[in-house]
């Protein structure tokens, strides 16, 4: 059983023990219970280099927690959140940016996110929460552009992109490979460029390409490459991937709802809307069961956006009601799916007979 602990509960402790024990208290601090992570170092990054990270902020209270603000104690940090109000069980993501451009060498910096939540009584109680943020900013390694950004990616499609690593230093140097944290990323590296530079340094050039799987899910991809050297004191380069892979062919709504006081027997009509990114043939639609509560006109037109009528006839058994619906398109591999709820309840009628 989940045993359910508001802040205020966890303020009132506190004074209980009378802030005695430094250790104590802070493991009782509602706010930092709150927070995935109180620290972030990025490391060693590359100069140029996307360098940012979401600390994400979990409502574990019964109460509405509001996020106040959000500030960072230096120019070379930035960071937001993607909400301000919290309810409970609800998340919210602080980004932290790090300026690699202006900004070289250690730096250091400190976000502080003000938090608060009023009780049953009408108290309210806030707390600040300082994260520590720091990173070491290569003068030698240049990464043009900062990150792998992929944008949109069609399911099913895959995409390639190609950033530059540049390093001025040891004549030596070398990128080793290429540690790939994803299973629906390929990365491969190869040198391009070794050349003499000022006070008998070496310039070297690198092309790193990306590759997004075709059996990539639709969704964010959101992760870090690692460039291995034989920089024995730094080896590591972490290189930002992003991308969103999104669905060739979207149905509207995703999930039918018939509605909750369903009688059998009674005739309803719905509309889904089957829109892809290019022109498409509808085969055929079939349902999971036998039931053949439903009936649809279509046509076999090439077009980018069907607009489908679903006929319903609810069926005599009441209580929940559920069936999936599978669309074929010509030339598409994968069948298309989407759901239609409700529940089916006894007519007035039945009901009535059944006494």
């Amino acid at each position: 059983m989940r045993i359910h602990v508001s802040p205020q509960l966890l303020a009132a402790s506190l004074l209980l023990v009378g802030m005695s024990s430094p250790v104590f208290a802070q493991q009782l601090d509602w706010a930092q219970k709150m927070f995935s992570e109180l620290k972030v170092d990025f490391g060693n990054v590359a100069s140029g280099s996307d360098t940012r990270y979401q600390i994400e902020v979990k409502n574990i209270y019964k109460e509405q927690v509001r996020i106040l603000n959000v500030g960072t104690t230096c120019g070379c940090t930035a960071a937001k959140p993607s909400q301000k109000v919290l309810e409970t069980g609800e998340t919210a993501y602080i980004e932290v940016v790090m300026n690699t451009v202006k900004f070289k060498q250690q730096k250091n910096s400190n976000v502080d996110v003000s938090l608060a939540f009023t009780d049953a009584n009408g108290a309210t109680t806030s707390k600040s929460v300082r994260v520590p943020i720091s990173a070491y900013i290569r003068q030698d390694i240049v990464v043009e552009p900062g990150n792998v950004d992929f944008g949109a990616v069609d399911a099913g499609a895959g995409a390639r992109r190609t950033v530059r690593v540049s390093y001025s230093g040891r004549t030596d140097w070398h990128v080793q490979s290429v540690q790939v944290n994803s299973d629906y990323l390929e990365a491969e590296v190869r040198e391009v460029q070794r050349s003499a530079g000022f006070n008998g340094a070496s310039v070297i050039n690198y092309e790193l390409i990306v590759q997004v799987k075709p059996s990539a899910p639709v969704g964010v991809i959101r992760d870090k490459i690692n460039l291995l050297t034989d920089d024995a004191a730094n080896p590591m380069v972490p290189v930002l991937i992003e991308a969103k892979v999104e669905p060739d062919i979207v149905v509207s709504p995703g999930t039918l709802l018939l509605g909750d006081n369903i009688i059998p027997g009674s005739d309803r009509t719905y509309t889904v809307v089957i829109k892809g990114k290019k022109p498409f043939a509808i085969e055929f639609i079939e349902c999971e069961s036998d039931l053949e509560c439903f009936k649809v006109v279509m046509t076999k037109d090439v077009k980018t956006v069907h607009v489908l009528q679903l006929s319903f006839t609810p069926p005599e058994a009441t209580g929940h009601f559920e069936e999936e619906f599978t669309v074929t398109v010509a030339g598409r591999p994968e069948p298309i799916t989407f759901m239609a709820v409700g529940e089916i309840v006894a007519s007035v009628t039945s009901a009535s007979q059944g006494g």
